[in-house]
């Protein structure tokens, strides 16, 4: 049974203040939470009996990693679950400390850089998509949506496990850039991204969802790509979504290496 305190503290957690005062993140659902106990330190475990019992194996190895267990029922779990349809677990993490060189990163490996992404669920689904490419790490304006918001969370479905995101002054970061290094922007103005050479290492930055890419980023930008539609001269939509974008060009970046 969980005190009200407890359901107080897993509730405040819904709002990024309390996030970073207590350096806590909740996920909830079998997938996330499975991936993300070997991962990170787990500060409270809530699940139902019947969950307890169907993973009881894995938990006696992860005891160690795990501070709290309360076992709850289904009417309880609800009361701190920040989902319509609660699925039987919901856990409270400490948020990890990353520290990454961009520039020795760049060098040989992709990665992705957001300039103010601001919507929770494309950030999610970005960190998903980069987990699916073998992107490891992503770069992140100051006021990009908050990988810690539960909706992220969700969004990543155990994602943050394997990628990691740091939170940098991005024109200031990219400046330190050997010229050496691509980094790739996208534009209206840019080169068809399937016929335009594409390097295996460098950066790849997405903008704002309906701002684009800022100036002072966009300066530092040295290969602009462009996704074309499709046939070129009938009328469409304006822009892609800045997920659906991202899964395209980390496709064809993966594509020329295969």
């Amino acid at each position: 049974m969980l005190s009200k305190n407890k359901i107080k503290y897993i509730r405040s957690l819904e709002h990024k203040k309390y996030r970073t005062a207590t350096s806590s993140f909740v996920a909830e659902g079998y997938k996330v939470v499975a991936d993300l106990l070997p991962t990170f330190h787990c500060k409270c475990l809530v699940a139902t009996s019947e969950w307890l019992d169907n993973n009881a194996t894995a938990l006696a190895s992860l005891r160690q990693t795990v501070t709290e267990i309360h076992t709850v029922t289904d009417e309880e779990l609800r009361k701190v679950s920040f989902q319509e349809t609660p699925q039987q677990v919901l856990a409270v993490f400490q948020q990890p400390q990353w520290s990454a060189d961009i520039y020795h990163i760049a060098q040989n490996n992709l990665c992705l850089a957001l300039d103010d992404v601001q919507n929770p669920g494309n950030l999610g689904t970005i960190i998903r998509l980069a987990d699916w490419f073998g992107i490891e790490h992503i770069f992140c304006s100051r006021n990009s949506a908050d990988i810690y918001n539960p909706k992220t969370i969700q969004a990543t479905m155990g994602a943050i496990a394997r990628v990691q995101v740091h939170y940098v002054d991005l024109p200031s970061t990219l400046a330190t850039i050997d010229s050496g290094i691509p980094i790739y922007g996208t534009s209206l103005n840019g080169d068809n991204i399937y016929t335009k050479p594409l390097a295996p290492n460098g950066i790849i930055i997405m903008g704002n969802e309906g701002k684009g890419v800022s100036a002072p980023v966009n300066a530092l930008v040295t290969e602009q790509l462009y996704i074309p539609n499709y046939p070129k001269d009938r009328p469409t939509s304006e822009s892609l979504n800045v997920a659906i974008a991202t899964s395209i060009i980390c496709a064809e970046f993966r594509r020329r290496i295969l």
